[in-house]
């Protein structure tokens, strides 16, 4: 049997982890069950070349944004500073992931972490420190702020927002994995997800909560 060379190695356990993780969740996935996939005899393969398992998935999410980023920048640099522009932008690069198997896997993936990614503490997760991604959440929340919303309602929203199309996106990718009919064609699916983001940002803030009043009269 041929030897294979280390980057290839990595990129069969990458592959390997990619549909393992989508399939079985990123906390319920086996190590064990990544590494045969990928057809490696040593137990201990994704430890020697990746370190750790959340090493093995930021490598798995690495090619998912480089991807994803290639599409963004431009749509980014055309997108005027207004919400539904940009959301419409984070679409678009969102939905060319939907073209692969390998893509709707990463949608799978990623949807699971989008609670890492930093917005509510304007921390971002040293994956997407200087990305498009994190411009973009950075214009968003300045939008927001011009529309007069509360920080911690700016926040709140932004990160419940990027979950609702993340969460999105895995359905919609699932459902192509399996064969099964969605709903709606594409195109509508994006155009609505686009409109229905955009209204959850700006929606007005409620004007009380038990306890007393949030937004001036």
């Amino acid at each position: 049997m041929a030897r294979t060379s280390g980057p290839e190695t990595r990129e069969k356990l990458i592959r390997a982890a990619e549909e393992i993780f989508a399939a079985q969740g990123v906390d319920g996935a086996q190590l064990r069950d990544i590494v045969a996939l990928a057809g490696q005899g040593n137990p201990s393969a994704v430890q020697y070349h990746f370190g750790s398992r959340a090493g093995l998935l930021d490598s798995v999410m690495a090619g998912r944004q480089l991807r994803t980023e290639q599409v963004l920048a431009p749509l980014l640099a055309a997108a005027p500073d207004e919400p539904h522009a940009l959301i419409a932008a984070l679409i678009a690069a969102e939905a060319s992931e939907l073209g692969t198997d390998r893509g709707r896997r990463c949608l799978r993936i990623s949807a699971q972490l989008s609670h890492e990614s930093g917005v509510r503490t304007r921390i971002p997760h040293p994956t997407l420190a200087g990305s498009c991604y994190w411009s973009l959440i950075e214009r968003l929340e300045a939008c927001l702020a011009a529309d007069g919303l509360p920080e911690p309602l700016r926040l709140e929203r932004l990160d419940l927002a990027l979950t609702v199309v993340g969460a999105a996106f895995a359905d919609r990718a699932r459902q192509y994995l399996d064969g099964t009919e969605p709903l709606t064609g594409e195109g509508l699916f994006l155009a609505d997800l686009a409109e229905t983001t955009t209204a959850l940002l700006r929606a007005a803030p409620p004007r009380s909560v038990p306890g007393g009043p949030v937004a001036p009269e």
